[in-house]
């Protein structure tokens, strides 16, 4: 059975501010709230009961804020054990020992993700200083308790020319897992974002060094994350249509709308976190019914993405829709990072 993702944010507190939050940025929940243990108990009720109905299987990914900052964290925790979910943790490097770590490992905790957005004077201007020593540090101890590891990067003019370096950072550290994804601007800062061919070059340099890595059995893995690798590696002969049925399946591209949810700390729920999206309240909804609705079913309308239903990967790609928004104000308008004209 496959496994359903539930993006929950139990809590907005955070050691951090960093340039690109999207909570902040966002505004409407800046407020620092924290959800309550009885909800939190009636969340994963919901949760589980919408998983049966569905035919899958929850999954957890504990953020904020970060998470460990909740003052129920380990009440969580313990109710996710008892209830043999798996859950992963976004969170920060600052309160990860080996006791910690053990103690997560315990609870069920599979993988941990931990940011790193650019080499150490970058990343600390970007997070707060110490934090790149820091975050670098936390994974010994996540790995000793045999938690995997995830580092992301947050992709942005600030730190676009450094992302194909911290793959060599994250192999060298031993990270399990690297990946990155950009970030979403509002119609403010756009300047902010990278342009379509400074995006594609960094891409191909990471691909180089990805294939130079596993050439070498490296035991990092690279998740291509951002679905404009679909587009980089169609061009790069390395994804063949014939492959698929020519029908209007949809095979990939983004998930929003599809195979997960965002849950924040008051309850309300979100076709996607990274851009306004709010499809309901996980307290006082049934999920089922939300997802199948008409609020989230706005974000299956792949027949209104402007220039991706010109596009012969459509079915496959369609960018970030949320990039899309933040940018241009509309999460059907054109990727502001595609460089494919169609």
């Amino acid at each position: 059975m496959e496994y359903f993702a539930f993006q929950w944010h139990i809590t907005e507190a955070c050691d951090q501010r960093c340039k690109h939050c999207y909570i902040y940025a966002l505004g409407s929940h800046a407020k620092f709230r924290e959800m309550a243990v009885e909800d939190m108990v009636k969340v994963i009720g919901n949760c589980r009961t919408f998983c049966k109905k569905a035919g899958r299987m929850p999954y957890f990914y504990l953020t904020g804020g970060d998470p460990i900052l909740h003052p129920q964290f380990w009440t969580l925790a313990k109710l996710l054990r008892e209830r043999d979910l798996p859950f992963a943790i976004l969170g920060n490097p600052f309160h990860l020992s080996d006791e910690v770590c053990e103690r997560l490992a315990a609870c069920g905790c599979r993988k941990y993700q931990l940011s790193l957005d650019g080499l150490r004077d970058t990343h600390d201007r970007i997070r707060r200083p110490g934090s790149y020593d820091e975050t670098l540090a936390a994974i010994p101890p996540l790995k000793r308790a045999g938690i995997s590891v995830a580092v992301m990067a947050t992709v942005s003019k600030w730190n676009v020319a450094e992302i194909p370096s911290l793959v060599d950072v994250a192999v060298e550290h031993e990270a399990d897992v690297f990946a990155f994804a950009r970030y979403c601007p509002s119609r403010a800062d756009r300047d902010t974002t990278c342009s379509p061919q400074e995006y594609r070059d960094m891409m191909e340099q990471c691909w180089e060094k990805f294939q130079k890595y596993e050439a070498e059995g490296c035991k990092t893995s690279f998740n291509l994350k951002d679905h404009l690798w679909t587009l980089f590696q169609y061009e790069e002969g390395l994804f063949d249509l014939r492959d698929y049925p020519e029908d209007d399946m949809i095979y990939g591209g983004c998930n929003c709308g599809n195979c997960h949810m965002t849950i924040l700390s008051d309850g309300a729920v979100y076709a996607c976190r990274r851009m306004e999206s709010r499809v309901g309240n996980v307290l006082a909804d049934d999920l089922y019914d939300l997802f199948t609705g008409e609020a989230y079913e706005a974000y299956r309308r792949y027949d209104k993405f402007e220039k991706c239903v010109k596009c012969e990967l459509r079915r496959f790609c369609r960018g970030c829709p949320a990039v899309a928004a933040g940018y241009h104000g509309d999460m059907y308008a054109a990727d502001p990072q595609c460089w494919k004209e169609v």
